[in-house]
């Protein structure tokens, strides 16, 4: 995808990949979170807000112009067509949007770069685009619990949600390293920043490979 060491960042809806990149962050990694980038591209004159209207009708679209997150996560998770629609328009372009950032975050000297993918392992593209794949890992019971504590999120909805995405095992088949989040966050900072420690490493060797 760039021309530097990156990290592919996944894991289950409530599984807390948020709270680790913020973590590698802080370290120094160049964050690129996909939801994020389709946050702004959704928003109020979003580059994406037009062709949204056009696929799913002005219903789709709340009164200031942003796309109406809560009928749209009801609508595609009730509705597999419905949701392979919505990939098909916002996927090509978040990508693209994930490079331009990456690359320019790591201009400005980032060591290494990290992609937050939540469909990682689903959309099947990512893979070999990354030299190292981290699932952050947690048990089924602890995902309802957290996304059930997000505001306008039931237990129906969440586990509607959990159901749509890879299974467990199948992230866990595709990672290089894996980091359970159930533990103290001061247990997942020590483990967060040995992590980093490995990724400078790796990105360190990757990086006098390039100038030989």
């Amino acid at each position: 995808m760039i021309s530097a060491f990156s990290v592919g960042l996944t894991g289950g809806v409530g599984s807390g990949k948020s709270t680790i990149a913020t973590m590698l962050s802080e370290h120094g990694a160049a964050i690129v979170d996909a939801d994020t980038i389709a946050h702004q591209l959704t928003s109020t004159g979003g580059a994406a807000i037009d062709a949204l209207r056009e696929s799913f009708g002005t219903e789709a679209i709340a009164a200031d112009g942003s796309l109406d997150r809560a009928g749209m996560r009801a609508r595609v998770f009730s509705n597999s067509a419905a949701r392979a629609r919505l990939e098909s328009l916002l996927h090509p372009t978040i990508r693209q949007a994930m490079r331009e950032c990456a690359t320019a975050l790591i201009e400005r000297g980032s060591p290494y770069v990290v992609f937050v993918v939540p469909l990682l392992v689903e959309t099947g593209g990512w893979r070999g685009n990354v030299d190292r794949v981290l699932v952050i890992d947690c048990s089924e019971a602890t995902q309802i619990a957290r996304v059930c504590a997000r505001a306008g999120i039931d237990e129906i909805m969440a586990r509607k949600i959990v159901a749509t995405q890879a299974t467990r095992q199948q992230r866990l088949a595709a990672a290089d390293d894996v980091l359970i989040n159930e533990a103290p966050l001061d247990q997942i900072a020590d483990r967060v920043e040995h992590l980093h420690r490995v990724y400078l490493r790796s990105a360190a060797i990757e990086g006098s490979r390039e100038t030989l």
